[in-house]
Protein backbone atom coordinates (compact mmCIF):
# COMPACT_ATOMS: atom_id res chain seq x y z
CA UNK A 1 0.00 0.00 0.00
CA UNK A 2 1.29 3.43 -0.93
CA UNK A 3 1.44 5.49 2.26
CA UNK A 4 2.01 8.75 0.36
CA UNK A 5 -1.32 8.45 -1.48
CA UNK A 6 -4.21 9.18 0.94
CA UNK A 7 -6.71 7.72 -1.56
CA UNK A 8 -5.28 4.26 -0.88
CA UNK A 9 -5.82 4.13 2.88
CA UNK A 10 -7.26 1.02 4.51
CA UNK A 11 -10.61 2.66 5.33
CA UNK A 12 -11.06 3.82 1.75
CA UNK A 13 -10.11 0.47 0.23
CA UNK A 14 -12.51 -1.31 2.57
CA UNK A 15 -15.26 1.14 1.62
CA UNK A 16 -14.61 0.44 -2.06
CA UNK A 17 -14.80 -3.32 -1.39
CA UNK A 18 -18.09 -3.12 0.54
CA UNK A 19 -19.62 -0.65 -1.93
CA UNK A 20 -18.65 -2.96 -4.82
CA UNK A 21 -20.20 -5.92 -3.01
CA UNK A 22 -23.43 -3.97 -2.46
CA UNK A 23 -23.58 -2.89 -6.13
CA UNK A 24 -22.98 -6.45 -7.33
CA UNK A 25 -25.68 -7.68 -4.94
CA UNK A 26 -28.18 -5.06 -6.16
CA UNK A 27 -27.45 -5.86 -9.81
CA UNK A 28 -27.96 -9.61 -9.29
CA UNK A 29 -31.18 -9.83 -7.28
CA UNK A 30 -33.00 -11.83 -9.99
CA UNK A 31 -31.31 -15.03 -8.77
CA UNK A 32 -32.29 -14.61 -5.12
CA UNK A 33 -35.30 -15.64 -3.12
CA UNK A 34 -37.11 -12.78 -1.38
CA UNK A 35 -36.23 -13.97 2.14
CA UNK A 36 -32.57 -14.34 1.18
CA UNK A 37 -32.60 -10.87 -0.36
CA UNK A 38 -33.73 -9.32 2.92
CA UNK A 39 -31.42 -11.53 5.02
CA UNK A 40 -28.38 -10.47 2.98
CA UNK A 41 -29.44 -6.83 3.15
CA UNK A 42 -29.60 -7.05 6.93
CA UNK A 43 -25.84 -7.69 6.95
CA UNK A 44 -24.89 -5.29 4.15
CA UNK A 45 -26.77 -2.22 5.39
CA UNK A 46 -24.98 -1.78 8.75
CA UNK A 47 -21.63 -2.65 7.16
CA UNK A 48 -22.09 0.04 4.51
CA UNK A 49 -23.10 2.54 7.17
CA UNK A 50 -20.03 1.76 9.27
CA UNK A 51 -17.69 2.03 6.27
CA UNK A 52 -19.33 5.35 5.33
CA UNK A 53 -18.69 6.81 8.78
CA UNK A 54 -15.00 5.96 8.46
CA UNK A 55 -14.40 7.74 5.16
CA UNK A 56 -11.88 10.56 5.60
CA UNK A 57 -12.34 14.12 4.39
CA UNK A 58 -10.38 14.61 1.17
CA UNK A 59 -10.21 17.87 -0.73
CA UNK A 60 -9.88 17.09 -4.45
CA UNK A 61 -7.11 18.98 -6.17
CA UNK A 62 -9.06 18.93 -9.46
CA UNK A 63 -12.82 19.02 -8.71
CA UNK A 64 -13.56 19.12 -12.42
CA UNK A 65 -12.52 15.43 -12.57
CA UNK A 66 -15.76 14.46 -10.80
CA UNK A 67 -18.07 12.28 -12.92
CA UNK A 68 -21.38 10.44 -12.68
CA UNK A 69 -21.98 7.08 -14.29
CA UNK A 70 -25.45 5.77 -13.40
CA UNK A 71 -27.96 6.90 -16.01
CA UNK A 72 -31.67 7.45 -15.41
CA UNK A 73 -32.41 4.32 -17.46
CA UNK A 74 -30.04 2.22 -15.33
CA UNK A 75 -31.58 3.66 -12.16
CA UNK A 76 -35.11 2.83 -13.32
CA UNK A 77 -34.12 -0.69 -14.40
CA UNK A 78 -32.54 -1.38 -11.03
CA UNK A 79 -35.48 0.19 -9.18
CA UNK A 80 -37.89 -2.09 -11.07
CA UNK A 81 -35.80 -5.19 -10.33
CA UNK A 82 -35.64 -4.26 -6.64
CA UNK A 83 -39.37 -3.55 -6.56
CA UNK A 84 -40.00 -6.96 -8.12
CA UNK A 85 -37.99 -8.89 -5.53
CA UNK A 86 -39.27 -6.91 -2.55
CA UNK A 87 -42.81 -7.25 -3.94
CA UNK A 88 -45.45 -7.10 -1.21
CA UNK A 89 -42.80 -6.21 1.40
CA UNK A 90 -41.52 -3.14 -0.45
CA UNK A 91 -43.18 -0.52 1.74
CA UNK A 92 -42.06 0.29 5.27
CA UNK A 93 -42.48 3.09 7.80
CA UNK A 94 -39.65 5.23 9.09
CA UNK A 95 -39.20 8.32 11.22
CA UNK A 96 -37.95 11.46 9.46
CA UNK A 97 -35.55 13.28 11.79
CA UNK A 98 -34.65 16.10 9.42
CA UNK A 99 -36.27 18.80 11.58
CA UNK A 100 -34.72 19.94 14.83
CA UNK A 101 -37.68 19.02 17.05
CA UNK A 102 -40.55 17.74 14.93
CA UNK A 103 -40.36 14.19 13.68
CA UNK A 104 -42.65 12.72 11.09
CA UNK A 105 -43.53 9.14 10.23
CA UNK A 106 -43.18 8.49 6.50
CA UNK A 107 -43.81 5.55 4.22
CA UNK A 108 -40.69 4.40 2.40
CA UNK A 109 -39.87 1.91 -0.33
CA UNK A 110 -37.05 -0.60 -0.09
CA UNK A 111 -36.64 -0.41 -3.88
CA UNK A 112 -36.38 3.38 -3.92
CA UNK A 113 -34.03 3.60 -0.92
CA UNK A 114 -31.77 0.87 -2.32
CA UNK A 115 -31.72 2.34 -5.82
CA UNK A 116 -30.77 5.74 -4.36
CA UNK A 117 -27.95 4.16 -2.33
CA UNK A 118 -26.83 2.19 -5.37
CA UNK A 119 -26.64 5.32 -7.52
CA UNK A 120 -24.28 7.09 -5.11
CA UNK A 121 -22.16 4.01 -4.45
CA UNK A 122 -21.92 2.85 -8.08
CA UNK A 123 -20.80 6.35 -9.11
CA UNK A 124 -18.23 6.21 -6.27
CA UNK A 125 -16.89 2.78 -7.28
CA UNK A 126 -16.72 3.55 -10.99
CA UNK A 127 -14.92 6.86 -10.47
CA UNK A 128 -12.60 5.42 -7.82
CA UNK A 129 -11.48 2.63 -10.18
CA UNK A 130 -10.18 5.13 -12.73
CA UNK A 131 -6.37 5.17 -12.70
CA UNK A 132 -5.97 8.88 -11.92
CA UNK A 133 -5.47 10.18 -8.36
CA UNK A 134 -7.78 13.11 -9.21
CA UNK A 135 -10.59 10.66 -10.01
CA UNK A 136 -10.08 8.80 -6.71
CA UNK A 137 -9.99 12.05 -4.75
CA UNK A 138 -13.26 13.18 -6.33
CA UNK A 139 -14.88 9.79 -5.78
CA UNK A 140 -14.02 9.86 -2.07
CA UNK A 141 -15.01 13.50 -1.60
CA UNK A 142 -18.36 13.00 -3.34
CA UNK A 143 -19.11 9.78 -1.46
CA UNK A 144 -18.29 11.44 1.86
CA UNK A 145 -20.32 14.57 1.01
CA UNK A 146 -23.37 12.47 0.06
CA UNK A 147 -23.18 10.20 3.10
CA UNK A 148 -24.91 12.35 5.75
CA UNK A 149 -27.66 13.92 3.62
CA UNK A 150 -28.34 11.07 1.20
CA UNK A 151 -27.15 7.49 1.17
CA UNK A 152 -26.21 7.20 4.84
CA UNK A 153 -29.61 8.57 5.81
CA UNK A 154 -31.31 5.99 3.60
CA UNK A 155 -29.27 3.19 5.17
CA UNK A 156 -30.33 4.43 8.61
CA UNK A 157 -33.98 4.36 7.50
CA UNK A 158 -33.67 0.80 6.21
CA UNK A 159 -32.10 -0.87 9.23
CA UNK A 160 -35.10 -0.82 11.61
CA UNK A 161 -37.38 -2.07 8.81
CA UNK A 162 -34.96 -4.87 7.94
CA UNK A 163 -34.68 -5.80 11.59
CA UNK A 164 -38.45 -6.15 11.83
CA UNK A 165 -38.56 -8.25 8.66
CA UNK A 166 -35.79 -10.74 9.36
CA UNK A 167 -34.15 -10.56 12.79
CA UNK A 168 -36.78 -12.58 14.59
CA UNK A 169 -37.40 -14.98 11.70
CA UNK A 170 -33.89 -16.21 10.84
CA UNK A 171 -33.51 -19.97 11.03
CA UNK A 172 -31.08 -20.90 13.78
CA UNK A 173 -29.64 -24.27 12.80
CA UNK A 174 -30.70 -24.53 9.17
CA UNK A 175 -28.57 -24.00 6.10
CA UNK A 176 -30.21 -21.26 4.07
CA UNK A 177 -30.86 -21.67 0.35
CA UNK A 178 -30.20 -18.17 -1.03
CA UNK A 179 -30.72 -18.86 -4.72
CA UNK A 180 -33.69 -19.93 -6.79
Amino acid sequence: MNTSDPTLSRNILEMVAVASEFCNFAEDTANLRQQSFFNLLQGLVPLLYLRGTLLPEIEPEFPEADERYVTQEQYEGLFNALREISSDLDEFWYIDHSGTQITETLKGSFAEHLADIYQDLKDFVMLYKRPQIAARENAIASCKANFAPHWGKRLANLLPALHELVAEEKPTDQEEDFFL
